[in-house]
């Protein structure tokens, strides 16, 4: 029995470890995208 909760125990931690390192590389991508389109916007806006 304490097999089978280590077992899930573990599965449910992969789990969680996936999913948040899957949001903070999607996070990160959008701000590595995100921020220099904001920042060219911003000069087009500023030179018109």
């Amino acid at each position: 029995m304490t097999k089978f909760i280590d077992d899930f125990a573990g599965a449910i931690f992969d789990i969680f470890k996936f999913v948040l390192k899957s949001l903070s590389y999607f996070i990160a991508g959008m701000l590595i995208v995100g921020v220099p389109l904001y920042l060219i916007v911003l000069v087009i806006n500023f030179l018109k």
